[in-house]
Order: structure tokens, then C-alpha cells, then sequence
């Protein structure tokens, strides 16, 4: 059974909720999370795994490919982002190779798995690297499966294996978005707000691409 749901670069665990309600065992891989000294490196959550891995290399997990239904990747974009374009120059080539680097870990592990994927980032130069996204989206597309998500990010996708990208459901009785991800202040959890999966895109990529598979007693 097709029963595993794989997340990568993800701290949130947001795009794993509907997963898991589903019936899916769900894993979370990021190097923010807590090292486990046991259990193989596993924190055990019930049907939600945390793994904490430098996925600048490849990590494989530790069960049959074949049981994996759906792959989602949110490689790190603070040295591609178009939006820090004038500070390219003063990133240097480290910064920049590293950060491709863990976008071709998230291509090569999407394309392994067999299953259908994503890969989220902003706007950003990996199209002139590798190639251009399929799909662009903004969170207040998708208001009608969560109201709160009425503010703007421009997010490209890279897909395949089958993915389906979800139609827009966008409620019609909300004010114009807001923009506070632009807005976000400074501070240590700067990154993990801006890079958190809406809730509504979460729950539409499942109801395209997932199924109530119920679970075992």
C-alpha cells in the first residue's frame, strides 16, 4: 500500500496535517529538528515522523520506495531568491552552490520516489540553473479551504509524477490580501514564518493529489 507521505526542508509539518488525517504516516525530514540518538535517528510522533538530516546530501528512508504515495520539497531559497538579487554578488559562490545543491537533493529524491511531488520556491534564478517551474500560486488563491490565508507570496512549483495541481477556491467575500510576509519583522523565526505552507494550499494539493486510505487497528 501506498501509504507514506515524505516532506523535505519542512519544519512546519503544515502540508503533512491533512496527510495524516487521512490515514498517512507522514515524515518530516529538516536539520532543525531535534537529533534522536536512538530509534535510528527517528523522533516518533505516532503518524508523524521528524527526522533530522543535511539534506545537502542524499538521505533515502528506511522503508520500500514503493510505499511512497506523495513527495513535497522546500529547499532553502536565501541565496536564489530574486528578491535579494542586489546582493547576489556579496553572497559568494558558497552560499550559492549550497543552496543549489539542496535543490538538486530535493529534484533527484522527487524523481526517485516514483510518486507524485512538488518543489516550492519563490521566485528565484534555479529556472536559469535547471529549468522553468510548471505552476506559479499565492495563498489567498486558495481562502475557500482556509479564510486566514488571505495574504499574497508569489510561489513557483516544480512537479511531476503525476502531481495535479489543485484549482483555485478563492473566497469572493474577503477584503484584498494583505502582504505580510513582506512585512515580516526581523527575528530568529523569520524564515521558518515566511517558508510555512498555507493551510489552504496544504489541504488543496491533498484533495488533488491524496485519498482516505483509513488506517489499520
Amino acid at each position: 500500500m501506498k501509504d507514506i507521505a515524505i516532506f523535505l526542508f519542512d519544519v512546519s509539518g503544515n502540508m503533512a496535517k491533512p496527510w495524516i488525517d487521512a490515514g498517512y504516516e507522514c515524515w518530516i525530514v529538516d536539520q532543525q529538528h531535534p537529533v534522536a540518538y536512538d530509534n535510528f535517528g527517528i523522533t516518533d510522533c505516532g503518524f508523524l515522523k521528524k527526522v533530522n538530516a543535511d539534506l545537502t546530501r542524499i538521505w533515502l528512508p528506511p522503508f520500500e520506495k514503493n510505499r511512497i504515495a506523495f513527495v513535497a520539497a522546500w529547499p532553502p531559497c536565501d541565496h536564489l531568491a530574486v528578491s535579494g538579487a542586489r546582493w547576489f554578488k556579496g553572497k559568494g559562490l558558497r552560499r550559492l552552490a549550497t543552496s543549489i545543491e539542496m535543490f538538486a537533493t530535493a529534484a533527484e529524491f522527487c524523481e526517485w520516489s516514483g510518486a507524485p511531488y512538488l518543489i516550492e520556491n519563490p521566485v528565484s534564478n534555479i529556472a536559469s540553473h535547471w529549468r522553468k517551474c510548471d505552476y506559479t500560486f499565492s495563498p489567498e488563491y486558495f481562502t475557500g479551504y482556509c479564510r486566514e490565508d488571505n495574504y499574497t507570496k508569489k510561489t513557483c512549483l516544480w512537479v511531476g509524477n503525476g502531481f495535479v495541481m489543485p484549482d483555485k477556491f478563492q473566497l469572493d467575500d474577503l477584503p484584498p490580501p494583505d502582504d505580510r510576509i513582506h512585512k515580516c519583522p526581523p527575528g530568529p523565526n523569520r524564515h521558518n514564518i515566511r517558508s510555512a505552507t498555507p493551510m489552504g494550499f496544504a489541504n488543496a494539493v491533498f484533495e488533488s493529489n491524496g485519498q482516505l486510505i483509513g488506517r489499520a487497528a
